[in-house]
């Protein structure tokens, strides 16, 4: 069957999605070298999709029902625009899927997901060595925020924060 005739279609995950969610985000791992950092459980991944405060939203690419592919996002908020918008933590598609348009599907879906949601951007971040990923970024018309730095505070120091006087010293 040729790509052309093969049947692409965006859906959002179910609770039944929860193991396949784990699995994209362990290839994604795989993918980014990143696989020792992966702690989350099929629990953990569970209750920030689907328990009583939801922190984030899966939508899944599928080729001809089966899915290939996944991207995991949450709002946030722009202070300067006042408006939220959409932060796409993680994106991945199969390697026997790429070039076959899922990617830039799952782009299409979020882009018009913040549209109805009233959300004036689509932010994510990607490593500076995934030349793919960036040039296919590129092609979409995005443009790097390269005059920001990225941190990070999490572990010992995360709560050893929490616990300084309300983190005032």
């Amino acid at each position: 069957m040729s790509a052309a005739a093969r049947s692409l279609t965006i859906r959002a995950a179910t609770p039944a999605d929860v193991p396949l969610v784990l699995a994209f985000i362990h290839e994604l791992a795989l993918y980014e070298h990143l696989e020792h950092e992966v702690v989350a459980t099929a629990a953990d991944v569970h209750a920030a999709l689907f328990g009583p405060r939801p922190y984030a939203e899966v939508a899944l690419a599928c080729l001809d029902g089966a899915a290939v592919g996944f991207a995991l996002y949450f709002h946030n908020f722009s202070t300067f625009i006042g408006k939220p918008g959409i932060y796409l933590e993680d994106l991945f598609v199969r390697p026997e899927a790429r070039g076959l348009g899922a990617g830039k599907r799952l782009f299409a879906h979020l882009a018009r997901t913040a549209l109805e949601r009233g959300c004036a951007r689509l932010d994510w971040a990607v490593l500076d060595w995934n030349a793919p990923s960036i040039g296919f970024y590129r092609r979409l018309g995005a443009i790097d925020q390269s005059e920001w730095t990225t941190y990070r505070l999490d572990g010992a120091a995360l709560a050893q924060l929490a616990g300084s006087h309300n983190g005032v010293e």
